[in-house]
């Protein structure tokens, strides 16, 4: 299942690209932990865990398009390695990751998979405090070119989005488990933002 070396070891390469802080191999390493306990959830997990390999394959901070150019990426990379049902899903994994929403016209099977991996690649925000303020940081020093102010206010509308939605995560499982932590995180971080507008 695991992906050949010939095609992890130029990914691992670009994950350790210079404009990254957060998504970074670590990143990768984090999911695949969260992927192997809750494996047991998944109806595909193949898709699951190539679409975890390859969602941020791509990434420039002030693109519009990373995700569709992971997917891409992906599409062109595991091709030969994946049955094609598995890798149209995750395909549309990839994609789902750039809003954070659930596609239309998914069987119900193939949506629980992707909301899993959603809720998955979210988990960062339940982190303990010091390892989410990190993150927090991180995700600053990616956007270094983004001037203090404009990030501070490009943030806090992520922030507040997050917030405002019934729910952070799809799955009940996660939900239980991430739920009152990320919001906790999300809340003090929003109150520091605000305290700096």
């Amino acid at each position: 299942m695991i992906p050949p070396s010939d095609l992890l070891d130029p990914l691992k390469t670009r994950y350790a690209e210079p404009q990254r802080h957060y998504h970074t191999w670590a990143h990768i390493e984090a999911l695949l932990r969260h992927f192997e306990r809750l494996k047991p959830h998944l109806n595909r997990p193949e898709a699951v865990l190539w679409a975890l390999y390859w969602h941020d394959a791509i990434y420039d901070p002030l693109a519009k398009d990373n995700e569709d150019k992971s997917a891409d990426l992906l599409v062109a990379d595991a091709g030969p390695h994946v049955a094609p049902d598995d890798l149209a899903l995750a395909d549309k994994i990839i994609r789902a990751t750039a809003r954070h929403v659930v596609p239309e016209g998914l069987s119900p099977e193939d949506e629980k998979d992707l909301c899993f991996f959603l809720d998955m690649d979210l988990s960062i925000l339940a982190a303990r405090p010091d390892v989410f303020d990190q993150y927090e940081r991180d995700v600053r020093a990616e956007y270094a070119a983004v001037p203090a102010m404009a990030f501070r206010v490009g943030r806090a509308m992520i922030l507040q989005g997050f917030l405002k939605r019934d729910r952070l995560y799809f799955t009940d499982t996660c939900r239980a488990e991430w739920e009152e932590a990320a919001r906790a995180n999300l809340a003090r971080s929003m109150a520091a933002l605000e305290a700096s507008l």
